[in-house]
């Protein structure tokens, strides 16, 4: 596995000469500014890539921009309104500006509205470490009450209705902004960014567009960019939802190992592939990691390595992000799995034998706590994640005593 580290720009808190001592090799980065549907020029992605390679003394940092993510799908292609084509046609023509920079692994995702969802960004594990959180009261509590969503009370078992009146209840009008505020948080740097009004505004737009529909129009999409993707030598691969099941009444389409197999057979190509994210799939109890990466592999492009801890076993539930090691995710039988998939790469003389991966999200431990980083990016949480992992793949790596 080539192991690199997601990085948000010149703004980050970590910062290009912070990875060059945390041990990735290449860097996951995008055009945050850049707002969706817009084309992404080459003297946008040649800054990025200068920014990648240089420190801060204006020496070579010795890394690489690896792999995009994310290029955004618009969502007025995901509900094929307003300038959706226009939107589809300026996707491609970046495809082209990111293939002649030579960057050939593009991630995005086709969740509709929100994209990752937590409910308390900064929740506290018992050893004092603080990490993310997504609690289904909680959430229930923002979509019943906070949003007002119509209906949203039917879209809950009676008990989660119950619990969320009752927290709602509880919190002042500081908690409830709070808890609104970490449901839509976006991504630092970026041009989404979505008020309550913003979000019911989308909602009424996907009225009337149910999962079937949603799927159709994923298809149109990748049916429109892939055949560009494939002649340009690029990778696609799509993000899970995360997480891995419907929020606010929307459907959601990549949650499953179904979803992905429905996806990838609609639009057959090595083009079309998948990001195998283990903490977003890792979410629904159902979802057998090790034995998707085995089935599945020959289309994994990218790959997020993380883990959450399940409060049960309810497929709609509630959990927080463990560590990398620690949650609910055979993380060393999913790693054994990588590395039989690269071996096989290898051995049938593929080009991309060695896949991207990188250590996703990560614990706020020791100074992270007093830098209040990006939710879910702390440099030493991801570092310690990123050593774990190393450790393993050594192992199954070692010429004498691996697969």
């Amino acid at each position: 596995m080539r192991q690199t580290w997601r990085w948000f720009g010149p703004k980050d808190q970590c910062s290009i000469d912070d990875i060059t001592q945390v041990g990735a090799v290449g860097v996951v980065t995008a055009l945050h500014h850049v707002a969706n549907g817009l084309v992404w020029t080459p003297e946008e992605i040649a800054k990025r890539q200068t920014e990648v390679a240089t420190r801060k003394d204006g020496t070579a940092s010795g890394l690489t921009w690896d792999v995009v993510e994310s290029l955004p799908v618009s969502e007025d292609i995901k509900k094929q309104k307003n300038a959706w084509r226009e939107h589809v046609a300026n996707y491609k023509v970046s495809l082209r500006h990111l293939a002649e920079a030579g960057i050939e692994v593009i991630c995005y995702n086709f969740m509709p509205v929100l994209d990752w969802t937590r409910t308390d960004l900064r929740y506290t594990v018992a050893n004092g470490a603080s990490c993310m959180r997504f609690d289904i009261n909680d959430f229930a509590a923002f979509d019943i009450h906070v949003l007002e969503r119509q209906g949203a009370a039917a879209d809950y078992t009676n008990a989660i209705a119950d619990e969320a009146e009752r927290r709602f209840t509880n919190l002042d009008d500081a908690g409830r902004k709070q808890l609104a505020r970490n449901v839509t948080m976006g991504l630092p740097g970026s041009t989404e960014s979505m008020s309550l009004d913003d979000v019911r505004a989308h909602l009424a737009e996907y009225d009337g567009i149910s999962r079937d529909r949603l799927r159709a129009n994923f298809v149109d999409f990748l049916d429109e960019v892939v055949p560009v993707a494939e002649d340009l030598g690029l990778r696609l691969c799509c993000h899970p939802d995360d997480p891995p099941f419907s929020l606010l009444g929307l459907p959601r389409v990549m949650s499953t190992e179904a979803d992905y197999t429905y996806i990838l057979d609609a639009v057959d190509s090595p083009a079309n592939g998948m990001t195998l994210c283990s903490g977003s799939l890792g979410a629904r109890p159902d979802n057998d990691l090790p034995g998707m990466m085995e089935r599945l592999g020959e289309k994994v492009h990218f790959l997020h390595l993380r883990n959450v801890k399940r409060d049960n076993d309810d497929v709609i539930g509630s959990f927080y992000e463990a560590e990398h090691l620690g949650g609910d995710t055979d993380m060393v039988a999913l790693i054994a799995a990588i590395v039989r998939e690269e071996n096989r790469r290898k051995a049938a003389g593929r080009k991309d034998h060695t896949i991207p991966m990188r250590p996703d999200h990560g614990q706020d431990i020791l100074d992270d706590l007093g830098r209040r980083s990006q939710p879910g990016y702390p440099t030493i949480g991801r570092m310690k994640g990123l050593a774990e992992l190393r450790g393993v793949m050594a192992v199954f790596e070692h010429a004498k005593l691996g697969l």
